[in-house]
């Protein structure tokens, strides 16, 4: 077991970093992209999928989807991907951007998303969560897989008291048994495991987890060809981190910190590959949706299908 309070020290501070040409933001010939850690420029990197690329890319991290979705919202920078949730939810609120790519996620590992305890917890399933404080990002593929787990269970939003932190503070609120549990994603499920938290709840089944690459409508309109062929770049980078696990995991390794068996263990399970954007998957994107309704978390009703640049 690795020592406690140390692993995720590396893990969740935001960093900006400029990949090359830093301080060109606004150059039509740079594309500024966003990356969680552990996410896209990890695997770009790794695949030499950029070799070549006739425009620069700047590199922004962030530790969750909510802060690279608020840079992007914000024009700071042109794209990025984002799980399902989250662009939900900064959609609604009234963000400028929209989904120009997807990604679905190969048959689901356990613990790609996840509600993890302490091992000595009492809570073994969705029902234990009565009464129980569980911590999460607002917002996030968590914070959905508590909402979704929560009705499976046939509880409501009154049952639990959800503390809203970032994923450092919720991992320290979960350390000092401040909460009882953390609903979260990889590679963060795959730490706590590692520091010997089990899983509660596991989304198979509960959260869809599809990605998006989201783009600020702007980088729509000026910087088309551009995000085109990052995404064709972005498919073949994902064909060889499916079939490159290993190499794959040492650039994780060394991007985040993460120690190489649990880098290892995300990008085992991070496996996704490129899906069209049709009228289907976005009719899918409608349950989404409606579980932030029907929990109070989104009030907005932007048209959902004008959130998505269809195939």
């Amino acid at each position: 077991m690795i020592a406690r309070r140390n692993l995720l020290a590396g893990l969740t501070t935001t960093f900006a970093l400029a990949a090359c040409g830093g301080g060109k933001g606004a150059d039509a010939r740079t594309l500024r992209v966003g990356s969680q850690k552990g996410g896209t420029k990890s695997l770009m990197l790794a695949s030499g999928a950029l070799d070549g690329a006739p425009y620069t890319v700047e590199w922004s991290e962030f530790p969750a989807a909510q802060n690279l979705l608020e840079a992007l919202g914000s024009g700071a920078i042109d794209t990025g991907i984002a799980g399902d949730a989250p662009f939900q939810f900064a959609y609604q609120a009234g963000s400028p951007i929209k989904a120009i790519g997807a990604q679905a996620p190969q048959e689901r590992e356990p613990g790609a998303i996840a509600l993890v305890v302490p091992a000595a917890s009492p809570i073994r399933d969705a029902k234990g969560l009565k009464g129980r404080r569980i911590a999460t990002t607002r917002g996030s593929v968590g914070h959905y897989l508590l909402l979704r787990a929560l009705l499976s269970a046939g509880l409501g939003a009154k049952d639990v008291t959800t503390v809203f932190l970032s994923p450092s503070d919720a991992r320290a609120a979960l350390q000092t048994g401040a909460v009882d549990g953390w609903s979260t994603w990889q590679p963060y499920v795959a730490a706590a495991l590692a520091e010997g938290d089990r899983i509660a709840v596991d989304g198979r089944g509960l959260a869809q987890g599809y990605g998006f690459d989201i783009a600020h409508d702007s980088a729509i309109a000026d910087k088309r060809p551009l995000l085109d062929d990052f995404l064709k770049r972005e498919a073949k980078a994902l064909e060889w981190a499916n079939s490159h696990i290993e190499q794959f995991s040492k650039v994780l390794a060394h991007e985040t910190g993460l120690p190489l068996p649990i880098a290892r263990e995300f990008a085992g399970r991070g496996g996704r590959l490129p899906v069209p954007i049709d009228a289907a998957l976005v009719a899918r994107q409608q349950v989404v949706l409606d579980t932030f309704r029907r929990f109070g978390e989104v009030k907005a009703d932007r048209p959902l299908k004008d959130a998505f640049v269809l195939a």
